[in-house]
């Protein structure tokens, strides 16, 4: 886990360090921000509605301890959705940007690779293709968290993992798809190096909490992994 951890937090170096790297993150980042802004505003109204149904009725002395976490409960699930959702088409509109990058880090690794030739459209949609198995494996540990609905933190727990797993699927998305990784290949290589890609969403998962920081999640997730599975090779 602590190496997967460390590969992103790399990425992120590297993204930030290299002239080449952001000059692409630059081009990427008005669009993330308003994607961003339209997501949250959408997490903030989804904490309130969550915090509305959760929050018990009453004047006993325990009555404020519930009720703080239940928000507390709510904010991490609210948060747990919007991270997905950004992850997800924040991914897919930056596509063709995310492949530049990839191929710029390979490039530092040592590597000859060629950039994608493909129409932007067609890139976008075959991203988006890639998050469809992986999404129904997420709808299925939704509905394990709105089977215990009404016990909060179980809820959170089992969706919050059940995120970081999906996350795991996305952000390796753009170094799958330039290996020609089939969703198999994918699930096979996410098996084999499981606390690898747990440390690495789970961080993802964590900074993307975190303003400013939070928008160079995807970007340094294909630098961090595009030079670690250069070297690995």
């Amino acid at each position: 886990m602590i190496h997967g951890a460390m590969t992103l937090l790399k990425g992120i170096s590297l993204l930030l360090a290299r002239t080449e790297l952001r000059a692409v993150l630059w081009r990427m980042l008005a669009l993330l921000i308003v994607l961003m802004l339209v997501l949250g505003t959408g997490v903030f109204w989804l904490v309130d509605y969550l915090a509305t149904l959760w929050i018990p009725s009453g004047d006993a002395w325990y009555w404020q301890i519930l009720s703080w976490l239940a928000w507390a409960m709510a904010f991490v699930l609210a948060v747990v959705c919007g991270i997905v959702s950004f992850v997800t088409l924040g991914s897919a509109v930056s596509a063709p940007w995310l492949d530049l990058l990839a191929v710029r880090t390979e490039r530092l690794s040592g590597r000859e690779v060629t950039e994608q030739t493909s129409p932007w459209v067609p890139m976008i949609m075959q991203s988006l293709g890639n998050s469809v198995r992986p999404l129904l494996g997420l709808l299925l540990w939704g509905a394990i968290a709105l089977a215990f609905f009404w016990v909060p933190p179980l809820a959170t727990a089992i969706w919050t993992y059940g995120a970081v797993r999906f996350l795991s699927f996305e952000l390796i998305d753009t170094s799958a798809s330039r290996r020609g990784w089939d969703y198999k290949q994918r699930k096979s290589r996410l098996t084999e190096k499981r606390w690898f890609y747990l440390g690495f969403a789970g961080l993802a998962t964590l900074l993307m909490m975190v303003p400013i920081v939070n928008l160079l999640v995807i970007p340094a997730a294909v630098v961090g992994l595009s030079k670690y599975l250069s070297e690995d090779i």
